[in-house]
């Protein structure tokens, strides 16, 4: 009785001052520091997997949060143990309370993305629309990608370019990061590959030109984009290109060399697929696997599950171009899906004086001046909608009463309904060391 509760044993001080000394080396790491009086009040970090770094311990969740909360201990314990701190860690979104009704209408879903949904939203103020990624805290420290969702965002400040999409704004909250870009709601490319099944080449042409634009673009600006696909091509309501989804990008100056696996496996430069090291030629690479397909109809390779598996069948594929494509087209292919990096088409200047753009201008305003007719027919096709959904069942009615934090979980683990042609790998390797994580 009468026990100072502010006096602690010995054995007792010496806990809190390794677990001070723990956190300290962890946020160092990360270009923070921290003073130990918050140290010793913050619980230890989170592993990925949910391992504790410090302790094995379970935080105790007070049976009035418990309460009040109406959900089972172990769905809630996985964000209380994420503190008001790990604020810290991201400042290149700005910390703000989620936008209410009275600014946001929250109008459906558009898609599930790699670690939370895509959402279709009104600004009630601006009477436009826009798709706002959610991305839970909980998952980007689970799987590790914090520099990753600091990477995307930081990247996509820096670049306006006709056909790249526009980052508009980004923030977070205590437990979810929130990125805002334009709303396309014509949709995506691999929509409209799958309707029509292949394009002609004069449509091609358009694309391949934009695209090229873009790719040039952002390589002279240090960005490697490393997933260069149909799904991350959105198009406008005149049926032109923005390259979009930079959640695998990185900057990468020139002479530059990269290491980590990651991209959509189809797509994926065998250099890529081996480990590296690669640059930016890998995108290029993906710009000549898309060109074959838009234009045949089907990829070169189909996609394995297993990435050492791919790698063998592109390193023994020939890549020879069907007959039917023309070989202005079939030489430009040809020299993107060129497998030795150093030989490959891989700067915009050698891109454009290909003899397949022959006449066309690249004047960025005259490209977009007249619209990809074939994509305004497609889009009032009545399959369109299910096409672009692929499957899934995603609501396009307003969700009332929309409630952040407690709507928004962990991202879909049910197989996706294109599992082979969408296998996406994300390696995280250290690239000065041997170790690698790998999470599908």
């Amino acid at each position: 009785m009468g026990a100072d509760g502010s006096k602690k044993r010995p054995a007792d001080a010496r806990e809190d001052q390794h677990l001070a000394s723990g956190w300290r080396g962890f946020l160092s790491g990360m270009s923070l520091s921290l003073p130990a009086a918050v140290c010793r009040l913050a619980p230890p970090p989170l592993r990925p997997g949910g391992r504790r770094m410090l302790q094995a311990k379970a935080p105790d969740i007070p049976e009035h949060v418990l309460r009040l909360a109406a959900v089972g201990p172990d769905k809630l314990r996985a964000e209380w143990s994420l503190p008001g701190w790990v604020t810290m860690f991201l400042p290149e979104f700005p910390h703000r309370p989620v936008p209410g009704q009275e600014h946001f209408q929250v109008l459906g879903y558009i898609a599930k993305g790699s670690f939370g949904p895509i959402l279709k939203v009104k600004d009630k103020s601006k009477q436009k629309t826009y798709a706002v990624k959610v991305i839970p805290k909980c998952e980007i420290l689970r799987l590790g990608v914090l520099e990753q969702s600091k990477e995307e965002v930081i990247v996509q400040r820096q670049v306006h370019h006709p056909f790249v999409h526009d980052l508009q704004d980004c923030w977070q909250t205590q437990r979810h990061l929130y990125i805002m870009c334009d709303y396309c709601g014509t949709g995506d490319l691999y929509t409209y590959w799958q309707m029509i099944g292949h394009f002609a080449e004069d449509t091609v042409r358009v694309f391949a030109a934009e695209l090229g634009c873009a790719l040039g673009f952002l390589h002279d600006f240090g960005i490697i984009h490393r997933d260069v696909k149909m799904e991350n091509i959105l198009l406008t309501d005149e049926g032109h290109l923005r390259l979009a989804d930079f959640g695998l990008s990185r900057r990468l100056e020139r002479g530059g060399r990269a290491f980590t696996i990651c991209g959509t496996i189809q797509y994926m430069a065998p250099e890529v697929l081996s480990g590296g090291p690669y640059n930016h030629a890998a995108d290029w690479w993906s710009l000549g696997i898309l060109l074959f397909s838009l234009a045949v109809g089907k990829f070169p390779v189909a996609a394995e599950a297993d990435h050492c598996g791919m790698l063998r069948r592109v390193r023994s594929f020939p890549y020879e171009m069907p007959l039917g494509l023309s070989p202005p087209l079939a030489m430009l292919v040809t020299e993107l899906l060129c497998k030795t990096p150093a030989r490959r088409l891989r700067t915009l200047d050698r891109f454009q004086r290909q003899t397949f753009f022959r006449g066309l201008t690249f004047d960025q305003g005259l490209m977009q001046r007249h619209p990809v007719e074939v994509i305004l027919e497609l889009r009032e096709r009545p399959d369109r909608a299910a096409k672009a959904r692929r499957g899934l069942t995603l609501s396009l009615q307003p969700l009332k009463g929309f409630d952040y934090d407690s709507l928004l979980g962990p991202p879909d683990t049910h197989p996706d309904r294109h599992v082979q042609s969408q296998a996406k790998f994300l390696w995280r390797a250290q690239e000065e060391g041997p170790h690698r994580e790998v999470f599908v």
